[in-house]
């Protein structure tokens, strides 16, 4: 059996990947991540680009899981091809080591697909796509049944209301959304942090301590609950 991987962001899609790829008997080794510095004077936060989150709590999901994180650090701003040519050199060094797929969370956007599917290209290192084809009203509703808990990190205002930013991902998140609004968010609306879902050992609880505008998004602006012990999620 070889190894695998899985494309980490920490949201829902990820977390969720990271678990139907361990149901179906995949020998998952590491989460490959990405962080990037804000482009803002006197702020080097480093953060999961466009979903804000710091990449501190990315460290604490992955000790949560029991799982190596591997971090590509990109420029700011990022072209494609820098973007590539640093993601193919992480994924030239996993294969080498040994890692022969990557799981990816991605559901039904032909053109991302295609996009992931071209930097692999080359690699050594062949697309495990899971969850790609489900129905996302359904799989949104699975998620929650099978324990996943997050936070909203990040929202399209022009497609969701920017109150939202900071909520819990769960039922009433759900009933909230504006019709035409995909459930999982994958056309961009949103985007979430998993504090708690399946394969955690433990929660990283998280402290929302307010809102920023950012990249055209609305961010929630997100602290470790110990920092605060406050206003934790979960």
């Amino acid at each position: 059996m070889t190894d695998v991987w899985v494309s980490w962001s920490g949201g829902k899609d990820a977390a969720t990947a990271l678990a139907a790829a361990r149901g179906n008997g995949l020998r998952v080794t590491g989460l490959l991540s990405t962080t990037a510095r804000r482009d803002e004077p006197g702020d080097a936060t480093a953060e999961i680009p466009v979903h804000g989150v710091p990449h501190e709590l990315i460290v604490a999901q992955a000790a949560a899981i029991g799982l190596p994180l591997h971090t590509v650090e990109l420029p700011t701003p990022c072209p494609d091809g820098e973007y590539t040519a640093r993601m193919r050199a992480a994924l030239g060094a996993a294969h080498t080591a040994g890692v022969s797929r990557l799981v990816c969370g991605d559901l039904a956007l032909a053109d991302v697909r295609a996009f992931r599917e071209g930097v692999l290209a080359g690699t050594g290192i062949a697309g495990e796509f899971p969850l790609w084809g489900a129905g996302t009203a359904e799989l949104a509703r699975r998620m929650l049944a099978d324990g996943l808990q997050a936070v909203v990190v990040a929202v399209d205002p022009a497609r969701v209301p920017a109150a939202l930013a900071g909520r819990a991902f769960d039922a009433a998140f759900l009933d909230e959304l504006p019709a035409g609004t995909d459930p999982c968010g994958e056309n961009g609306e949103f985007h979430t942090f998993v504090t708690r879902g399946p394969g955690f050992g433990h929660a990283v609880p998280v402290t929302v301590t307010g809102t920023v505008e950012r990249d055209g998004h609305v961010q929630a602006v997100l602290v470790p609950a110990a920092r605060t012990g406050v206003g934790a999620l979960p």
